[in-house]
């Protein structure tokens, strides 16, 4: 009697055995099918060397697959750390496990960062002011500034009336202190800042970081969303220098390696910081792979004579080395003057509207570019609660329609396209009492 019943628990263990291997490999085979998203698609998935993937195209499943998302899982992303919609090999039983933790563990708040020098405070304060505007999700600042700025910061950013929607944390200018004196001058002063921001946010995931010039048309939520159409090799997201080669700085005069066909935009920066502290990078200097803290003193000494924009150069060297790496996203999520003073380059923005404006080349303090000044100052001007039709969007409409004497001007309806968006879908989700 005692044998038989050691045969049967055997027996039904070697059945459970079955069924569990039987289920597993049903799952693999699922995500193998074509048209399933599978892992023989995802192994095809990263942007070829030098090249630019297009927006929304990575770590999706293809349309009917009728399951859920697939996405390569590594040990820096592993299976309960996906979103809820994204399946490693077990598939059936990850998705239930994360959506009861996701249920149990709300989504945390987007971090914005921002670094700010000189007389960048006005413009640094704009930038908030427009996240905030429209974001729906709770926001954390970062913001590095110069000693002398704490205390200004600090009462402006008090009196936002935005209390448990919005915090924000000052942070000193710091640089390693071996190398301090270096990064200081390189480029603008504390521009160099953002390649420390992963070595120094220790305990943030990702973070998006912006330069003062920004001003966001429609929520960060958008764009912080990119973060979960990274595919397992990509660690940060930014936009193309150039739309058009012919008027391109990189692939005219650069002088050292850079991103793809005309290099990219720093301005706005989408970071994985996990991933990128776990990183090791191929490089140019050493056939050993080099974390990020490793890499950044050795690039500055090689390169330092050859570079133009800083750090925004080592940035470009270092995706140069590994394109796999960065998530490409379209123009109107960071679109600059260059993109309209020699004639509209930016076909996403003539379709969707400016997502993202980026004031470089100091375009919202003077007269040059009319157009970027009327945006900035609209918003600077908006005091929050008032009707934002008649307070924000028909001013600003009537100064851009001044403005089709420039090249900028005469695509006007591009700078509130998306504006006029925001603000109808703003004023639904007031209605629906979201």
């Amino acid at each position: 009697m005692r044998r038989f019943a050691r045969v049967a628990l055997l027996c039904l263990g070697c059945a459970v055995c079955s069924l569990l291997y039987g289920l597993s490999q049903l799952a693999l085979s699922l995500e193998q099918e074509p048209g399933g998203g599978g892992r023989q698609r995802q192994a095809r998935d990263p942007a070829p060397p030098g090249g630019r993937r297009q927006a929304g195209s990575a770590g999706r499943g293809q349309a009917g697959s009728g399951r859920c998302k697939n996405l390569s899982v590594s040990v820096w992303n592993s299976y309960w750390m996906l979103p809820s919609d994204v399946c490693g090999m077990n598939c059936f039983w990850e998705a239930a496990f994360r959506y009861e933790y996701m249920k149990t563990h709300p989504s945390e708040k987007m971090h914005l960062a921002v670094v700010a020098c000189g007389e960048r405070l006005e413009e640094t304060v704009t930038m908030l002011r427009s996240a905030i505007i429209f974001s729906i999700k709770p926001l954390h600042f970062h913001i590095f500034a110069e000693d002398q700025l704490h205390e200004n910061f600090k009462d402006i950013l008090d009196e936002f009336p935005y209390e448990g929607r919005v915090n924000y944390t000052l942070y000193p200018i710091t640089f390693p202190s071996e190398s301090a004196a270096e990064w200081k001058k390189l480029f603008k002063p504390c521009a160099s800042q953002r390649l420390f921001l992963p070595l120094i946010l220790k305990n943030v995931d990702s973070l998006l970081y912006v330069d003062t010039d920004i001003l966001f048309l429609r929520p960060v939520d958008d764009i912080w969303s990119f973060l979960r159409k990274f595919n397992s090799t990509q660690i940060a997201a930014m936009a193309p220098e150039h739309e058009e080669p012919r008027i391109g700085w990189y692939n005219r005069f650069a002088r050292h390696p850079y991103y793809g066909v005309t290099g990219i935009n720093s301005g706005v920066m989408l970071m994985n910081m996990t991933r990128i502290r776990r990183k090791y990078f191929k490089n140019d200097m050493t056939p050993v792979r080099l974390q990020w803290g490793e890499i950044l003193m050795p690039l500055l000494k090689k390169y330092k004579l050859n570079i133009t924009w800083g750090d925004q150069d080592l940035l470009n060297i270092m995706f140069f080395h590994n394109p796999e790496s960065l998530y490409v996203f379209p123009c109107q999520w960071n679109y600059r003057p260059d993109h309209c003073i020699y004639g509209s380059n930016c076909k996403t923005a003539e379709e969707e509207g400016i997502f993202i404006l980026h004031g470089n080349r100091g375009v919202y303090h003077d007269d040059k570019q009319p157009t970027f000044r009327a945006v900035y100052e609209a918003i600077k001007n908006y005091s929050f609660g008032d009707d934002l039709v008649h307070s924000l969007l028909q001013p600003l409409e009537q100064e851009l329609q001044k403005t089709t004497h420039t090249y900028c001007g005469r695509v006007y309806k591009v700078f509130i396209k998306q504006l006029t968006k925001s603000i109808r879908d703003l004023y639904a989700r007031r209605s629906k009492g979201r």
